[in-house]
């Protein structure tokens, strides 16, 4: 039976061995996990596919030995399989070593003969823990498999491409559907290797959800079961004063950035919303959004009044301020007055040549939003995958780190770390970065937690981008805002109440 693949704990490859473990030393046998495994992807193969010649390509571990259980199942439903392996029978060991003697067909030689015919492939030849690249024989029969573009089903990842950071090692056959267990992995959500994974499906094997609590996971999909508890909907008691009061740091020059960050924070709920406007550009804010109070700060010293107003709880910093000795003075005046802030884009690059200070200056909420140029000036010693750059930088700052992308990954200082998965290319255009960092600001503002906060406003800015379509532009992020939050709201209420009965 497929569990939810929405589920929003992920398991790295040594958290998932541990489940494994926990599963097999509560009573639940190694074989019993192959067989379910097994059962689950020529399950998805027959849901997918009407029969056709299969090739089913065996690795001398336990992915291996799943491969020969979906052979033997497949074959015994009447459909066509070939089976190759890597290496000899006699040097599998354990549950793999039972199931290729249960296998009463031939064994192939491991070569792309095998993939003569143009079958259906079963890529079981490495699983999720592989760390070294693919070569020899399994990359030339990769290599084959994708330059014949056939379909490939991969078992719990596609060969090559590495659970936990989405790398790709060496190469990797891109994958019609990939079937893995229990939970799904980083590298599943993660780019490059989301991409060679196709539609992904999290098969239920028999490993009980009671393993989790000692395992303890700290990543996550990033979807609204993880901070919908904590989302600042208002109540009937609510007013505008008791839905907080952000403000936004407007720029000179590029006026749009700190317009279109302001409309989304107060789209998002934020109850009031000033724009703190250099003198020069004052009128041109001014007369913008009925709703938005517009202060003048002609310099640092009058930004740092206005937000010493113990009323403006949450303050944007960056889009379009200009790189300049004043924005890194407001930077650091927003986080010397306690506010809970966000700091995007030019509020980020000011402190390039020193990250130290503005780490050592985070004592409340904050939350930084790079995208990969910016995140490199701050961060650039931080090697390693997109998850574990993220985590390593969001401990160094002290902040939440959101950093941006296909597959954004928001994580907190305490190793919490959330994956994106419904952003679509659409948002490659100008102003929708500050967008998002409006709409982290305006939940900030309404007391949602930092980690919490950032994701939603990744979730909320993915899902309104996907469904607006091809042709959006930044504005069309805020206008479809609406439409969204009404959907989560159902969405939401429709599982509360489902528990409650």
């Amino acid at each position: 039976m497929a569990a939810n693949p929405s589920l929003p704990e992920l398991l790295t490859v040594e958290e998932m061995y541990r489940a494994d473990a926990a599963a097999i030393a509560g009573g639940v046998s190694g074989l019993s996990l192959m067989e379910a495994a097994g059962m689950a992807i020529a399950r998805a193969i027959r849901g997918r596919w009407r029969p056709r010649l299969v090739a089913v390509l065996c690795g001398p571990g336990n992915n291996g030995g799943d491969g020969f259980v979906v052979a033997r199942l497949l074959s015994a439903r009447g459909w066509p399989v070939r089976l190759a392996l890597m290496g000899s029978v006699d040097s599998l060991k354990g549950d793999a070593a039972v199931n290729a003697k249960r296998w009463t067909g031939g064994i192939r030689p491991f070569d792309t003969d095998i993939l003569d015919g143009e079958p259906l492939v079963v890529d079981a030849i490495f699983g999720a823990g592989l760390v070294r690249p693919v070569e020899g024989a399994a990359a030339a029969l990769i290599e084959a498999i994708n330059d014949r573009g056939l379909d490939c089903v991969g078992v719990d990842v596609p060969s090559g491409v590495h659970g936990n950071s989405g790398a790709i090692l060496g190469m990797a056959p891109a994958c019609a559907l990939t079937v893995t267990f229990f939970r799904a992995k980083p590298g599943h959500l993660l780019l490059p290797g989301r991409d060679l994974c196709g539609a992904l499906t999290v098969a239920d094997i028999g490993i009980p959800e009671s393993v989790l609590p000692d395992i303890a996971p700290r990543t996550f999909r990033n979807e609204p079961s993880l901070w919908s508890a904590s989302f600042p909907w208002p109540r009937a008691e609510s007013h505008k004063y008791t839905r907080g009061h952000a403000m936004v740091l407007g720029g000179a020059q590029m006026t749009g950035a700190a317009r279109l960050a302001a409309l989304a924070a107060r789209r998002v709920g934020a109850g009031l919303l000033t724009v703190a406007a250099p003198s020069e550009a004052w009128a041109v804010y001014a007369g913008d959004q009925l709703g938005t109070l517009v202060a003048e700060a002609s310099d640092p010293a009058a930004f740092a009044a206005l937000i010493a107003d113990e009323r403006r709880n949450a303050v944007l910093v960056g889009p379009g301020a200009g790189v300049t000795a004043e924005t890194r003075a407001c930077v650091l005046a927003s986080l010397e007055a306690g506010k809970s802030c966000v700091l995007d884009a030019d509020a980020l690059s000011v402190f390039a040549d020193g990250p130290e200070t503005l780490f050592a200056s985070v004592r409340s909420p904050v939350v930084l939003t790079p995208h990969e140029g910016e995140f490199a000036r701050l961060f650039g010693g931080h090697g390693g995958g997109k998850l574990e750059r993220a985590r390593a930088a969001a401990e160094a700052s002290g902040a939440v780190l959101l950093l941006k992308g296909a597959d954004t990954v928001v994580a907190a200082p305490d190793g919490r770390a959330a994956i994106a998965t419904n952003a679509p290319p659409d948002l490659a255009t100008a102003g929708a970065g500050d967008v998002l960092a409006g709409l982290v600001l305006g939940l900030l503002a309404q007391g949602m937690p930092a980690f919490d906060a950032a994701c939603a406003a990744v979730w909320l800015h993915g899902e309104t981008a996907a469904g607006f379509g091809p042709g959006l532009i930044a504005e069309d992020l805020v206008d479809g805002l609406p439409h969204v939050l009404a959907a989560l709201k159902v969405r939401i209420d429709d599982r509360e109440s489902g528990e409650g009965r």
